[in-house]
């Protein structure tokens, strides 16, 4: 019930563009769940990450484990397509990585401009996240569906181009130097 109240308070994430204002905060939304959710929703809710750990760990929740296997196989595709350019070896642990995953990490990699292949990354990361959408509106699920597009939503707005393009040629050149940086 709690869920329900939760839930109507929100305001709608669906069709906002890239550069449109957010009609609510992280603080708000988590204020939001502290104040309707139990103790182990607002665990989850603090937990729900755009940056799964390397290994499987379950969330308590077959949503937000869904969300976490496909990014944490997003990043092991885009390591591999990264890898395969520079003619280097990487070890995916023999995990079977979907080819769609492979595809769009394929075409980021090709984008010469860092910002751009980060839109074509997070445009897909909603799409897959759509596909996790809740039938039941009113259910903790679809309060973690939320926290996470608004995560992804928060996370595109706090680009900054110049910036991300100087740290982007230093990880590269490191990279391309020999240096070994963790990519997950």
């Amino acid at each position: 019930m709690a869920e329900y109240y939760l839930i109507s308070q929100l305001p709608s994430l669906d069709g906002i563009s890239e550069n449109a204002p957010l009609p609510i905060t992280q603080e708000h939304f988590t204020q939001l769940c502290d104040r309707f959710l139990g103790t182990k929703a607002q665990d989850k809710i603090k937990k729900l990450t755009l940056s799964p750990p390397k290994n499987y760990e379950s969330s308590g929740s077959d949503l937000i484990d869904a969300w976490n296997e496909s990014e944490r196989n997003l990043r092991f595709a885009l390591c591999k397509v990264r890898a395969e350019k520079m003619k280097k070896p990487f070890d995916t642990q023999n995990m079977i990585l979907p080819l769609e995953h492979i595809k769009v990490a394929g075409t980021a990699i090709e984008v010469e401009n860092p910002m751009e292949a980060e839109k074509i990354l997070n445009r897909y990361r909603l799409e897959i996240l759509e596909t996790l959408r809740p039938m039941d509106s009113f259910s903790e699920d679809y309060i973690f569906y939320y926290g996470l597009r608004l995560k992804l939503l928060l996370r595109i707005r706090q680009f900054n181009t110049e910036v991300g393009e100087k740290a982007y040629r230093k990880i590269y050149n490191s990279i391309l130097n020999g240096d070994r940086l963790e990519a997950i």
